[in-house]
């Protein structure tokens, strides 16, 4: 039996994802059944991370293979979260999986909308887009193009970062960035 995590925001990045613990290389995979969009977990955020609830709709992320002490250390960084188990049916991805692996994700029952004292911030975005370009460019626009509230307060805090787990963003992948969020 193998285990994963489905890394649907930062999880996504390799160098935010190393801050942490080791997992093995991401693998491309979409989870049905769910909905991402941005909303703090709780009063202990500072920043509206993305949050995901069961729903009807489509996520794209990552299956990041992880042993028993890793879990336990995404626990810790995941916190507020819950992590529940996926079903294999829910599942889409080019990696073979077997009866017995057990896929985990973070999600939330509920999450409060980001405001001004508590925002989408760049850093965060830039972060989790670096990770979606890892993979390529259309997976970037597909996690774009599902993911809700878009419209809420975004601050641009590149010359001040505030996310604590900012790795991975090059000037490079920041201009690709901006160009894609331009055309939401």
């Amino acid at each position: 039996m193998n285990q994963y995590i489905f890394g649907y925001g930062s999880l996504m990045n390799s160098a935010s994802r190393r801050l942490t613990g080791q997992t093995s290389a991401a693998r491309p995979a979409v989870a049905h059944g769910l909905c991402r969009y941005w909303g703090k977990v709780d009063e202990s955020y500072i920043l509206a991370p993305l949050v995901v609830t069961q729903g009807e709709g489509l996520i794209n992320g990552v299956l990041l293979q992880v042993d028993d002490g890793q879990l336990v250390e995404f626990d810790r960084r995941e916190r507020g979260y819950q992590r529940i188990q996926i079903g294999h049916q829910d599942i889409d991805c080019q990696h073979p999986l077997s009866e017995t692996d057990r896929i985990w994700i973070y999600v939330t029952e509920q999450a409060t909308p980001p405001c001004e004292l508590s925002p989408i911030v760049q850093t965060y975005v830039d972060t989790v887009l670096a990770g979606c370009l890892e993979i390529s460019e259309q997976f970037a626009e597909q996690f774009i193009q599902h993911t809700i509230g878009w419209h809420h307060p975004l601050e641009n805090d590149r010359h001040q970062p505030k996310y604590g787990n900012l790795a991975g963003v090059t000037a490079e992948s920041r201009q690709i960035i901006d160009k894609l969020l331009a055309t939401r």
